[in-house]
């Protein structure tokens, strides 16, 4: 994992010159890393980015003592596994490292903190693993619905698919892995959708 060294470094000394607490953690691999619009798609949800490129969902889990247990969060938003995939990891393996993470978030922030899992998107570079991502995503979901009751699946996966299955080259960059503009209004929407209900639960308590 020491190739993430830097990238690490660096979310600790943002969080050493933060001038107030967050209340949302945004954690997980590129697409995280390279939102640029986050701060003001979720501002009355006061977010940090802690994106680290080319992250997995095992390094994420690596490294959950030094980039998010520091915070004391009221929302969780996590996105990670694209890259596990990539890389040559099977889904069943990608369900390992997420059933690790709720450990190590629930041991740090018990089993009250809203967390929200943003399920894999389908790239059109790693079009050949859409099987895949698509079992991982399956996997994750209903681990969810079974085990853990604050946290909650955000499916992006379809939305981001053409009527024949396969993704949308409009949501990405030429590179057809990272995503463009519209890709991330897109996400904008879909999350805030599902974590305005919490947020509202939490204000009326």
């Amino acid at each position: 994992m020491y190739w993430y060294e830097e990238e690490v470094l660096r979310l600790e000394k943002e969080r050493a010159e933060l001038a107030c607490s967050p209340s949302t953690l945004f954690y997980g691999s590129s697409s995280v890393r390279l939102w640029q619009t986050l701060q003001e798609d979720f501002r009355e949800y006061r977010p940090v980015n802690l994106g680290f490129g080319g992250s997995t969902l095992a390094a994420c889990v690596w490294f959950f003592e030094r980039t998010v247990a520091p915070y004391s969060p009221d929302c969780l938003v996590l996105y990670a596994g694209d890259n596990d995939l990539g890389d040559g990891r099977h889904p069943e393996e990608v369900l390992i490292f997420f059933q690790q993470f709720v450990a190590r978030a629930r041991q740090r922030f018990g089993d009250r903190l809203p967390c929200y899992f943003v399920s894999l998107k389908p790239s059109p570079s790693r079009r050949n693993l859409l099987g895949e991502f698509s079992r991982a995503n399956r996997l994750i979901q209903t681990e969810i619905l079974g085990q853990h009751g604050n946290w909650r699946f955000i499916n992006i996966y379809d939305r981001m698919l053409d009527t024949g299955g396969q993704p949308k080259d409009e949501f990405f960059e030429e590179d057809g892995l990272h995503m463009n503009a519209k890709g991330y209004e897109l996400w904008t929407r879909v999350i805030r959708a599902s974590i305005a209900p919490a947020a509202q639960s939490e204000a009326q308590l």
